[in-house]
């Protein structure tokens, strides 16, 4: 008797969980999106027609549809809650993604404690420490309540058993890549395990009106790992940011059902936890009886928050043929433009052969257009060996052309260091409102802000010898 012909219909498929590109056989990287490891095979889905079933609610005109059950309940974490939109709302999942040891652990357990009351249960899950170690953390932070219960586990099945015998209002997975199932083939962390994982703890969440914390992991790249399809699943997405070595941790908005994503919440890392800061400028500035060459302050937006930043800048004799660029907290391309603007608009020579090291005070990273005035000073400042004014910020973008241009939120920002007590202030044209009190000067060029250096205590740069001559 003859073999059966394997048919189309029977031969198996392949496709990118990524970005969902089909081959008819395996490949180690998909040739679409170049991402490795995401070919997986999925069977050839039969014909079928799904008859009309019966309706499990019927449909309401809008209007009359209560919308209180999606009202958003308190973490206790103020800067939490700022970035949430008001805080968590009963059956949303939010995925919190950072790299290793920014803090995510220590901050949602301080969570679940606060959260913890009579009516409202909090169920911890770890899948990477013992509940042990959870709890010596716990101790330390001051995160132990009656109503926080705690679990290390990772099956899947297990999990949902604590569910039913907790009943909680707040769960919390840490991290949602070490939970598996054993009904489904892969290591804990495989992209078919986390698609199961993330899939069941959201309809427990859906149908229990639970809200869910699930800690991700990132990649070497900064993303968050797993496949794609989770972040579209989760209603929230967190994004967990910070130098390691500097107190200063922020979380971003990335993605908000409930919400803006416009909104930033700080936090300051210490040695009894982690903290929220209402007002974070006081770790970006540095505070000095009198002001010293090279240091000039500005105003950044991280999301819609306005946070004052000092920029320094140190500028040496160079004792190597190529001179050394050195940027902590900038962006080197922005520095290295302002060089050169500097160089060619502004009329100082000879910075571009020297020794150049720019850094921002407390960690923060400014990465915006409007910082471009504020690093320029700085630079000029510290060719020069003079001092900028005392109580001055500096706020605008700067061309190629050396012209300063307009950045949004200019009043937003000058508020802002009004309340802090600055007094002088460099921005474009047309800054509209300005705070009482606040002297504002409107430059247009490189040439008008370079001004502001006391001509006194001025003095350039070294010029070629050619220029000497």
């Amino acid at each position: 008797m003859a073999a059966r012909t394997k048919t189309a219909k029977d031969r198996p498929s392949y496709r990118c969980t990524e970005c969902g590109w089909q081959a008819a056989k395996w490949l180690g990287r998909c040739p679409e999106c170049q991402a490795w490891g995401t070919i997986d095979e999925y069977g050839a889905p039969a014909v079928r027609t799904t008859a009309p079933g019966r309706v499990t609610t019927s449909a309401l005109p809008i209007g009359q549809v209560d919308g209180r059950q999606a009202t958003a309940r308190s973490t206790g974490v103020p800067e939490l809650d700022r970035v949430l939109g008001g805080g968590l709302v009963p059956g949303a999942v939010v995925l919190v993604a950072g790299e290793p040891g920014v803090g995510k652990s220590t901050l949602l357990l301080d969570v679940a404690a606060k959260a913890a009351s009579d009516e409202h249960r909090t169920l911890y899950i770890t899948g990477e420490e013992s509940a042990s170690q959870v709890r010596l953390r716990a101790d330390r932070i001051k995160a132990i309540d009656d109503h926080l219960f705690l679990a290390a586990e990772t099956d899947l099945a297990a999990v949902l058993g604590h569910l039913d015998a907790v009943k909680p209002s707040l769960l919390i997975v840490d991290s949602v890549q070490t939970v598996a199932s054993p009904e489904i083939d892969g290591a804990p962390g495989g992209m078919s395990q986390v698609r199961e994982v993330a899939g069941a703890l959201i309809r427990a969440s859906k149908e229990r009106g639970m809200a869910t914390l699930l800690v991700g992991h990132v990649t070497k790249d900064g993303a968050i790992a797993g496949p794609r399809l989770l972040e579209h699943l989760v209603d929230v997405v967190l994004s967990f940011e910070g130098d390691r070595h500097a107190r200063l941790r922020l979380v971003r908005g990335v993605k908000n059902r409930y919400g803006t994503t416009d909104e930033v919440g700080c936090f300051e890392l210490h040695d009894e936890g982690i903290t929220g800061l209402t007002d974070p400028s006081g770790l970006f500035l540095t505070r000095r009886a009198e002001p010293v060459p090279g240091t000039c302050l500005t105003v950044t937006l991280e999301g819609r928050r306005p946070l004052v930043a000092e920029v320094q800048a140190l500028t040496v004799d160079t004792q190597i043929p190529t001179p050394r660029r050195t940027t902590s907290g900038l962006e080197t391309s922005r520095v290295q433009m302002m060089l050169a603007v500097l160089e060619q608009r502004g009329r100082i020579s000879a910075i571009g052969k020297r020794d150049i090291y720019t850094a921002t005070v407390g960690g923060v990273k400014l990465t915006e257009p409007a910082a471009d005035l504020a690093i320029a000073l700085a630079l000029a400042s510290a060719a020069s060996d003079t001092p900028l004014p005392k109580n001055l910020v500096a706020i605008g973008e700067v061309g190629l052309a050396g012209e300063v241009r307009r950045v949004t939120g200019v009043q937003r920002r000058l508020a802002e260091a009004h309340r802090l007590g600055f007094t002088h202030a460099l921005v474009p044209g047309d800054p509209g409102k300005i705070p009482a009190g606040m002297k504002v000067l409107e430059v247009a060029d490189m040439g008008d802000a370079l001004r502001v250096l006391p001509k006194s205590r001025r003095r350039e740069a070294p010029r070629d010898e050619e220029e000497r001559r």
